[in-house]
């Protein structure tokens, strides 16, 4: 076998990605290389299109089959299966795809969607072999380094140094076994809060979206934890990770291939709304100076922007917070949403994108049948930073605000706020005005017709937990 990574100038060099993620990469390759030399087969690194790459090979080699994980990425990486698609029905190459995690190939039927995940995630891992015969003479070659792959200053996020997330597989099992092991064990109750999250929350997403760990992987370690929880008395319990807490992480492994479903069954999500109707609400590129200063952490919102540099810095930031800063852009600032993809798929170290065009429009209101989810930035930095610590590390320039100010610093008499901006919008008009205009956008016959036809494709079909012996069939 030829163990083969191709960095490829197409995607190296594509607007969503940033030198964090090839950091991320050659960590991983790193150590994925080691493991393969000490099996017999080095690892292949080549730098071109995936085409090219392989034909050169091909014709070395005389190669017949070719395998590789179903991928389910942007545009770029479509159209880069295709033609490899293409390449092995040209060249009588047979290609194997094995499915990483659990999202079905083409347009799929959600009716039993997740009684499929569920099974094929209770199926036996495979059994990593001892050795494997490899190509001695193609050698280990090393790994290009960014400015090679032409990945310039200009796209990489230089001041972003301080993540603690680094590749590889033993990475990989050191946060998972970590958090199983106790560092989890609040995880549902603290994995709202920045100021909790980075320790309570697995960690886990980068490792997934690289390839370091398989989704079957996590779910049989996590059912293993848990029939070990439920098996120790309550009272002896003591640090072991809690139910509640595997349940919610349980539940994050299911939405995890949820959403990415979403792409692999309408590709045309990364460019267009998931309800045609949303198209007319807001216009790409319509509001670039707001859109600077969301980028720039300067809206004047303390929690906000607090937020967006502690993602700018560290590459992760838990799931609500994303949440905000995509609501307070969409709702508040009106921005579309396509002007926020590239730049926090450049932020996140853990970009997937079925997950992250998703996540956008579903945060955006452009889904047509999720609920608009207009978060008020001045409420959950009081529920989740209630003494200002989170705003204070990220915004050393409001250290002397007090505490009864620290959320709301324009509200402080006579206080001078230096540099930091007063606040971009009002929110609460800001947020009226959004609210009208989708309730109007509502109301039509056309848009009940469409919501049907979106959820039919995309919508999750587990039911809400039974209230007052009536089960509700609203979509969520």
């Amino acid at each position: 076998m030829i163990p083969l990574y191709i960095f490829e100038p197409s995607i190296i060099t594509a607007p969503d990605f940033d030198r964090l993620h090839y950091t991320f990469i050659k960590e991983s390759l790193d150590e994925l290389g080691q493991a393969l030399c000490e099996k017999g087969a080095p690892l292949v690194i080549r730098v071109g299109e995936a085409t090219a790459v392989l034909e050169k090979l091909r014709h070395q080699h005389n190669i017949t089959h070719l395998w590789s994980h179903m991928e389910t990425g942007n545009d770029l990486t479509f159209k880069r299966d295709r033609a490899v698609a293409a390449w092995c029905s040209h060249q009588g190459v047979e290609w194997t795809e094995f499915r990483q995690h659990g999202v079905e190939r083409g347009k799929v039927n959600r009716d039993g969607w997740q009684s499929r995940w569920n099974a094929l995630m209770n199926q036996p891992e495979a059994t990593v072999p001892l050795t494997i015969r490899g190509i001695k003479e193609l050698g280990n070659d090393p790994i290009p380094d960014f400015q090679t792959l032409g990945i310039t200053e200009q796209l990489a996020a230089v001041h972003r140094r301080e993540t603690d997330l680094t590749g590889g597989t033993s990475q990989a099992h050191q946060w998972l076994d970590s958090f199983l092991s106790g560092r989890g064990k609040n995880y549902s109750k603290e994995l709202s809060s920045p100021t909790t999250a980075y320790t309570s929350c697995s960690r886990m997403s980068p490792y997934l979206a690289w390839g370091c760990i398989s989704m079957k992987t996590l779910y049989q370690a996590m059912v293993r934890k848990r029939d070990e929880v439920r098996a120790t008395p309550a009272k002896q319990r003591g640090n072991l990770i809690s139910l509640a807490s595997l349940k919610a992480f349980d539940a994050r492994l299911h939405w995890h291939c949820h959403f990415i479903q979403k792409l692999e069954t309408e590709p045309a999500i990364e460019f267009q709304c998931f309800h045609a109707s949303c198209e007319a609400l807001r216009r790409p590129g319509a509001n670039h100076a707001r859109l600077e200063a969301w980028m720039s952490a300067q809206t004047g919102y303390p929690f906000v922007d607090a937020c967006m540099r502690a993602l700018q810095t560290r590459g992760w930031i838990n799931f609500r917070m994303r949440a905000m800063l995509v609501s307070f852009a969409a709702y508040d600032l009106w921005i579309d949403w396509r002007d926020l993809k590239t730049v926090l798929a450049r932020q996140f170290i853990d970009y997937e994108p079925g997950i992250h065009y998703s996540q956008l429009q579903m945060q955006s209101g452009t889904t047509g049948i999720n609920t608009l989810r207009m978060y008020n930035p001045i409420k959950q930095g009081a529920d989740h930073d209630p003494q200002g610590s989170w705003i204070r590390h990220w915004i050393p320039e409001l250290n002397h605000v007090p505490d009864e100010f620290i959320h709301t610093p324009w509200d402080a008499p006579l206080l001078n706020t230096g540099t930091y901006p007063q606040p971009i919008v009002d929110h609460k008009q800001a947020i009226a005005e959004a609210r009208e205009k989708f309730k109007s956008l509502r109301q039509s016959s056309e848009h009940k017709d469409e919501a049907a036809r979106v959820y039919q494709t995309h919508g999750s079909r587990k039911r809400p937990a039974r209230k007052n012996t009536r089960t509700s069939t609203t979509p969520r």
